[in-house]
């Protein structure tokens, strides 16, 4: 979950290699550090702490290229100066960058240490940088490429690694296994990245690395190869982001910018995929004609986090509209044991970055046993966007903060779409097509709404501040509520470390009514639907326990079943958790924001989860 960023070309590395690191320092932020090779000497500078504490503590005088950078989230050994990367080998001649974990690093480290080698960390990606030393040492190696592969194949485990090595000072070496790694096509300059995010204020033309391919990167150009020297054909893509997505403007935090961002966001994700003639979606992506959908008679979905209750709400829509059965799942938890794969069950892999290990592992598991996988995910050339067999791109736009707010919106959106292209080729009428449709084009607007409103009143706010004065905190809904109050327990957990908890409402009364009390305050997913009448019932038996409620609501509800109601406009049924959605981001924001949270970068989390 680490960042890696690297720059090989006529300019000094370190500005490029900082600015890098600033946009992937959502990927970890622990500590830091960069190497640049200046008259075949290798200069090495690292903190432990923010990206900003790096640039910071640069010498006005640390230049030179080619060099490598790295953004920590720590897994072998605490967060320290010496645990930071890049790591170097004792003669001071190679020094890696690494995200992943080497799995065998124990064995190697006693290995090397029984030859006489002295480690300064904790890390397993120390390893790398004696193993790649080593192999110039005995010979084994007269370049880097070769010492690089000798390296690797004693390693197990994942890596997205860049190395450099004084004696070749005019290249960099990356491979990749299990980790993302790209490659950034400059004019008579190269890049190397494990985010596009890193490269968009540089470059649009970009190589994904696939899994046991390596590359060495020198100013005019590249080459791609595997561990066993056989060379490989890479095409360039085109990267379709922008850098302004990537910058935070004159927003306090990315969090609160990303927000904003939904409506535009949204706008993107349904644009040019409304087939107004049929009143259905144009989802050409998903490689699917109309005899192989038809031919599937479940949906099963997949997904880590925000990823997962995005499918929750996404399982509902097909089921409603498409009238399929359709579960969602954990990703992580579905990967352990053993499913029954069925020829007429769809699956859909979820990941805002594409990247997401245990989602990865599942597809890949799936199509090992002959399953059908499409893909929901924003970012274009990524691993699963790869790896399956079809799928929806949301076109979310960059997403800088951990928590996810715009990508999950646009993967309902998505959903929705979803449902409708499976629905009208069942049984979903016209005017019901027509009607979801109309629905989701009225979104932006609607979302426009509640952001306004909320600059107008501060209500969420002033919720928010409440909120923030207690230790934990009850969220609640039924049916297309119950998914809206995990994901809004999840985003006020993530960003302001207050404890809280989603339940689903009938559940209340089955144990964690026990909770309830003036401490506890509850935070009630009330749209105006067929189960209004249920779900009132369920705030007077919170109130009549003296339980504090905050209510999500279509409408103001009196004082007796709410202390406070935050007003969402009304939209189609089917679509109301994406607007619930968002009162909910802003109460986490503005929570996060009184108890001043590090926002963008919670603690102990990343925004790829790329390792175990």
């Amino acid at each position: 979950m680490c960042g890696i960023v690297g720059y090989v070309g006529a300019q000094d590395a370190a500005p490029i290699l900082i600015e890098g690191l600033n946009r992937l320092e959502y990927r970890g932020y622990d500590s830091a550090g960069i190497a640049v090779i200046q008259r075949g000497q290798l200069k090495v500078r690292k903190v432990s702490g923010r990206v900003a504490d790096l640039q910071a503590d640069l010498p006005a005088r640390f230049k030179g290229a080619p060099g490598i950078g790295h953004t920590r989230w720590a897994t072998h050994g605490e967060p320290t100066v010496d645990n930071a990367h890049p790591h170097v080998d004792s003669a001071g001649r190679i020094a890696v960058v690494h995200n992943g974990i080497i799995e065998n690093a124990e064995e190697l480290r006693a290995k090397l240490q029984a030859d006489g080698v002295e480690f300064v960390s904790q890390t397993d990606t120390e390893t790398v940088a004696h193993l790649v030393a080593a192999a110039f040492a005995t010979g084994g190696a007269e370049d880097l490429e070769q010492a690089v592969c000798i390296a690797l194949r004693q390693a197990v485990g994942a890596y997205g690694i860049a190395v450099v090595d004084t004696e070749h000072p005019d290249r960099i070496v990356v491979a990749r296994n299990g980790s993302p790694v790209l490659l950034g096509i400059g004019e008579k300059e190269m890049f190397v990245a494990s985010d596009v995010a890193a490269l968009v204020g540089h470059t649009r033309q970009v190589v994904y690395l696939d899994d046991g391919e390596l590359a060495t990167i020198t100013a005019g150009g590249y080459r791609t190869f595997t561990l066993d020297a056989r060379s490989t054909a890479k095409t360039p893509s085109e990267v379709d982001w922008d850098v302004v997505g990537a910058e935070i403007g004159d927003h306090a935090h990315f969090l609160v910018k990303e927000i904003g961002e939904q409506p535009r966001s949204i706008e993107r994700a349904i644009r040019g995929r409304i087939d107004e003639r049929f009143n259905t979606a144009h989802l050409g992506g998903l490689n699917l004609t109309v005899r192989e959908a038809r031919e599937f008679r479940r949906v099963k979905i997949l997904g880590c986090g925000s990823a997962c209750y995005a499918g929750d709400l996404g399982a509902q829509l097909i089921e409603d509209l498409a009238r399929m059965p359709a579960t969602s799942e954990s990703a992580s938890e579905f990967r352990y044991r053993n499913p029954v794969v069925e020829p007429d069950t769809l699956y859909v892999a979820v990941s805002q970055s594409g990247e997401t290990v245990d989602t990865l592992a599942a597809v890949q598991e799936l199509q090992r046993k002959g399953g059908r996988v499409i893909g929901i995910v924003n970012v274009v050339g990524s691993t699963i966007a790869r790896q399956v067999d079809g799928g929806i791109y949301i076109h979310a736009g960059p997403e800088m903060s951990v928590a996810a707010t715009k990508s999950f919106t646009s993967t309902v959106v998505a959903f929705a779409l979803l449902a409708v292209h499976l629905g009208r080729m069942r049984d979903l009428a016209p005017t019901e097509g027509r009607r979801v449709l109309d629905g989701l084009v009225a979104l932006p607007g609607q979302i426009e709404e509640i952001l306004d409103a909320e600059k107008r009143t501060g209500t969420i706010e002033a919720v928010a501040r409440e909120v923030a004065q207690h230790h934990s905190v009850l969220f609640i809904g039924r049916r297309r509520g119950w998914p809206v109050a995990k994901e809004g327990a999840q985003k006020l957990k993530e960003v302001s470390y207050v404890h809280a908890e989603a339940y689903a409402s009938a559940e209340l009364k089955h144990g964690p009514l026990a909770l309830v009390s003036p401490e506890l305050p509850t935070v009630a997913c009330v749209p105006d639907d067929d189960l209004y009448e249920k779900n009132v019932s369920t705030l007077a038996e919170i109130r009549a326990r003296k339980g504090p409620v905050v209510a999500l609501a279509h409408r103001e509800l009196p004082a007796e079943l709410a202390d406070r109601t935050i007003v969402i406009p009304r939209g189609e049924p089917e679509l109301d958790p994406i607007l619930m959605s968002v009162p909910l981001q802003l109460l986490a924001y503005h929570a996060a924001v009184a108890l001043e949270r590090d926002v963008d970068r919670p603690r102990n989390l990343a925004k790829s989860v790329t390792v175990e």
